[in-house]
C-alpha cells in the first residue's frame, strides 16, 4: 500500500526528530566537514505513507520544477533526513528553507533544497542535473560527477 501524505509544518516539526553529524561533498570539489543538520527521518514517513514493495527509488521534488533521484536505499541510511535545521539554525532561504531532502552518502546536488515533494517510484527517474550529465549515481568516494 502507498497512501498520499501532505503534512503541514507543525506535523512535519511535530514527528520524531533525528540529528546527525556528518561531512558534506560537493560535485565542484569542496567538503564540509563535521556538518550539523537535524530534521526527520524516512522511517518516520514511512510509517505514515505505507510504502510499497515496489518502491525502490525516491523522486525529491522541489521548487521550480527541479528534481532529485536517488535509489530508496540512500534515504533509508541512518544519517539521512529532510532537514529543516543546520548547524543548530533553521535552515536559510539560500540552504533551502523551509525543508529539504538531505542525503549525505551522495553528492550534494542529490539533497534537494525548498523540497516539496517525495515520490516513490518502481523505475528511476534521472533528475534535473542528471538530465545535463551529471552522474546519475553521484557516489563521492568514486568520484561519479558526470556520465553515466
Amino acid at each position: 500500500m502507498e497512501t498520499p501524505v501532505t503534512l503541514t509544518w507543525d506535523e512535519l516539526t511535530a514527528l520524531p526528530a533525528t540529528e546527525v553529524t556528518t561531512d558534506i561533498h560537493c560535485v565542484t570539489r569542496w567538503s564540509r566537514f563535521d556538518a550539523q543538520f537535524k530534521g526527520v527521518h524516512w522511517s518516520e514517513l514511512a510509517k505514515l505513507c505505507e510504502p510499497k514493495p515496489s518502491a525502490r527509488f525516491v523522486i525529491a521534488h522541489a521548487e521550480q520544477g527541479y528534481t532529485a533521484n536517488v535509489p530508496l536505499a540512500a534515504i533509508e541510511d541512518e544519517k539521512a533526513l529532510v532537514v529543516y535545521e543546520a548547524d543548530g539554525e533553521p535552515l536559510t532561504p539560500d540552504h533551502g528553507w523551509p525543508v529539504r531532502l538531505f542525503v549525505p552518502s551522495k553528492y550534494f546536488w542529490k539533497s534537494a533544497k525548498w523540497l516539496r515533494g517525495i515520490e516513490l517510484s518502481a523505475v528511476d527517474k534521472p533528475g534535473f542535473w542528471e538530465r545535463y550529465g551529471y552522474n546519475n549515481n553521484a557516489d563521492y568516494w568514486q568520484e561519479e560527477r558526470y556520465g553515466f
